[in-house]
């Protein structure tokens, strides 16, 4: 009989988490699902918890003897993160650590799968950044993504817990519904949608990698499954436009303009410049079912 993996998924509710559940389920494995919710709106699910990560006892009740553990838990935001750094710390790292000392305690090695982010990249104008690029912390949400990647490393050297670490550029499209309204491109769409011209902060040639989130779940879940991936780190494949291509293509499907404005001061403080990711590494393991952006648009 084939050997069916088993999946604690912490975050399940969450944009990217639940594409992934949809996949993993997909490929028969079995999935106890946690978030912050009372209840969980996806089906595939094979038990779901109510959790606080950021209590230990919590965790301590859960049996880690498991082959993957995708822990997708969290808070996001850019300058909020620093009026909120309290919250933003506890969720963000002292949640991770929780959990790494249950899994230490319990003497089991799950394989603990994490998505990271480009924001912990010194952008570099036009430069494809590898994954031992200069790194650059503009605010305590980059700050905490890059604290865990340091704790997933050091409790592996210290007590041989498996990782591996997944850097996500700018993901889009959904897949389990009909709304789209996250980041970069929600925002530009919802604008257009509305009959509104579509806001630039300055020139728009900020350049970014953008990757549709089924092909984000593809690579994750297949790179995940290699030996060879344990405590490694990978940069997200994708395409790469400036935010005034992306914006144009927007603006010309729905028929509205592109207003230029100057950035506000906070915004302007915590921009990481362009982002471009050198994907070579994570290319040679496999080989990304890539969406093309410009078809997605053009589908809408």
């Amino acid at each position: 009989m084939e050997k069916v993996n088993k999946v604690i998924f912490f975050g399940c509710n969450g944009y990217i988490g639940s594409h992934i559940v949809s996949d993993l389920k997909s490929k028969n494995y079995f999935i106890s699902g946690f978030d912050v919710n009372d209840n969980s709106f996806i089906s595939d699910l094979d038990s779901y918890g109510k959790i606080d990560i950021v209590e230990i006892k919590d965790l301590k009740r859960i049996n880690f003897d498991v082959d993957f553990i995708y822990y997708f838990s969290g808070i996001t935001g850019t300058h909020i993160s620093l009026e909120n750094f309290g919250k933003f710390i506890d969720v963000n790292e002292k949640g991770l650590l929780n959990l790494l000392m249950c899994i230490k305690e319990q003497g089991v090695r799950p394989k603990i799968i994490f998505p990271s982010t480009r924001l912990v990249y010194k952008g570099v104008s036009n430069i494809s950044l590898s994954e031992t690029a200069e790194k650059e912390f503009k605010t305590i949400y980059a700050l905490n993504k890059f604290h865990n990647e340091e704790c997933l490393r050091m409790f592996g050297n210290y007590y041989n817990i498996p990782f591996v670490v997944f850097r996500i550029g700018v993901p889009y499209g959904n897949i389990l519904s009909e709304d789209y309204s996250y980041g970069t491109l929600g925002f530009f769409l919802s604008q257009a949608k509305n009959n509104k011209p579509i806001t630039l902060y300055g020139d728009g040639k900020l350049r970014r990698t953008f990757t549709y989130i089924s092909d984000i779940s593809h690579q994750i879940i297949n790179v995940s499954e290699l030996k060879v991936s344990n405590f490694e780190t990978y940069n997200i494949s994708g395409e790469t436009y400036s935010l005034l291509e992306i914006a144009s293509l927007i603006s010309d499907k729905y028929e509205v303009g592109i207003k230029h404005t100057e950035w506000p001061k906070l915004a302007l403080a915590v921009e990481s410049g362009d982002t471009i990711f050198d994907s070579s590494k994570i290319d040679e393991l496999v080989r990304p079912n890539q969406i093309s952006l410009l078809k997605w648009i053009n589908n809408l």
